[in-house]
């Protein structure tokens, strides 16, 4: 594709508004200052001063901070860059596209809310907000003539853009998926796994290294019982798939997925059928790998793929020799993406929303999909399931893949509407936390949630939760 003949006929740059100005907010920042067709004058954080901190630090100058409406409008109209702790102090603003990168599941929804509701486009960084009402938002953007859109620089989107290419070639798709966000490095010297600044001895891992002619599950289990003192589940991996069904027509093999500490050269065969010598019990599956590799070795940096069905052999025979990645078998072959670039690379989308008024994902986007929540201990009432670090993550708290289904009070309850909440009963390690485990009186996202559920599962939706 032609981007600039993609874009082609702007007549004025896209006007955005960053909301969240941690990692993606900050990076999508710096980089908008480089991207002739899109301007970004507004930030928006818990604060103001943290706001304006982030466009000072990205380069932007000329920054004024704002506490009412009647102070943006002034600046606004002066050309002046906007700090504000409250994005309702700026929503009147004439600009196109609201960036959501909060990563806060009630604050996303009630900012990506206010948006819609004053005409704004809508690009949901926030997947913890997407993982939950991701569809119902993007139905309410549709009735107003807007979107609500993935973005680049995150996997769903990268990985959306990587299924459907490849279903328009007339691909067979076996698996597709992503990379965790960190690698498995391995070092034969000392005989150590490192993955995210953490090491851990691993001796004898250096015998699991090569597939050979090893079973793919019996290689597996073995590299997963050696780096046992690593995590090997990331409740985002999970997420990112959650709303990456809502866009393409896969599913996971198993709630928790295989999550295999794999080889790039071995993913297309542990990513097969079992029969062909692979993991997965049928096709069109979707799932995370750890890229294992030496210090030396290349990452996959994060990046996405799919696995493919090798229809023509010649083909492939060819491919193969061109040093593309096939099987064991030869039946299967991977192609992908080894990059994600945060916001950095977000502007695609926030064009593709503003001047052209699409989505990087679906036009209609479906619940296929609930990320839910399994208490990995003993969790007494009382409890305060606190969302914390980058990754979101709850103590004690795991996650699974479930099949999409309106709420009930009985039954699991979405990973990122339990998050922050108070357990009002005790759950038991092993247990789903479900809808009446926790205090959610006063939750706009269960709100948003109970309306999507009332557009996709009616007539099955209870009104009387």
């Amino acid at each position: 594709m032609n981007y600039h003949e993609y874009f082609a006929g702007a007549t004025k740059p896209v006007e955005a508004c960053i909301v969240g100005t941690g990692g993606f907010g900050r990076s999508f920042l710096a980089q908008s200052l480089r991207v002739p067709l899109m301007n970004v004058r507004i930030a928006v954080d818990v604060d103001s001063a943290t706001a304006a901190a982030a466009l000072k630090s990205a380069g932007i100058e000329a920054v004024v901070e704002c506490h009412t409406k009647e102070e943006v409008s002034h600046a606004w109209t002066h050309g002046l860059s906007i700090a504000v702790g409250d994005l309702v102090h700026v929503s009147h603003l004439p600009f196109d596209v609201l960036v959501e990168a909060t990563g806060h599941p009630e604050a996303g929804a009630r900012h990506a809310e206010l948006a819609i509701s004053a005409g704004k486009h809508v690009a949901l960084v926030s997947k913890e907000v997407d993982s939950v009402v991701g569809p119902g938002l993007a139905l309410m953007a549709e009735k107003t003539g807007r979107v609500v859109t993935p973005v680049d620089g995150d996997q769903p989107s990268l990985l959306i853009g990587l299924v459907t290419w490849a279903e328009i070639l007339g691909f067979e798709i076996i698996c597709a998926g992503k990379s965790s966000e960190y690698d498995f490095v391995f070092d034969p010297a000392t005989e150590t796994l490192t993955s995210n600044g953490v090491s851990v001895t691993a001796p004898g891992f250096a015998d699991h290294l090569v597939l050979g002619e090893r079973d793919a599950a019996e290689l597996v289990a073995a590299r997963s019982r050696a780096a046992l003192k690593l995590p090997q589940r990331a409740v985002p991996d999970l997420c990112e798939l959650a709303v990456t069904s809502h866009s393409v027509d896969l599913a996971p093999d198993r709630p928790e997925l295989h999550c295999p500490i794999a080889r790039i050269s071995e993913v297309p065969t542990f990513f097969s059928t079992r029969i062909d010598g692979g993991l997965l019990e049928g096709e069109r599956r979707m799932d995370v790998f750890h890229c294992l590799r030496l210090p030396d070795e290349v990452s996959f940096a994060g990046g996405v793929f799919i696995v493919i069905r090798c229809g023509d052999a010649a083909s492939w025979e060819l491919l193969a020799g061109k040093g593309h990645v096939v099987s064991r078998s030869g039946a299967t072959a991977m192609i992908y993406l080894p990059r994600h670039l945060l916001g950095l690379e977000a502007a695609t989308s926030v064009l593709e929303a503003g001047l052209k008024g699409l989505s990087s994902g679906s036009r209609q986007p479906q619940p296929r999909f609930d990320l839910v929540a399994i208490a990995d201990a003993d969790l007494d009432a009382g409890t305060l399931l606190t969302a914390a670090g980058h990754h979101h993550a709850i103590e004690n708290v795991s996650s699974a893949l479930v099949p999409g289904r309106p709420l009930e009070a009985e039954l699991p309850a979405p990973f990122y509407l339990i998050a922050n909440r108070r357990l009002v009963r005790p759950v038991k390690a092993g247990s789903a936390i479900r809808l009446n485990d926790i205090a959610v009186e006063d939750s706009r996202l269960l709100e948003l949630r109970r309306r999507q559920d009332m557009h996709f599962f009616a007539p099955t939706y209870d009104a009387h939760l």
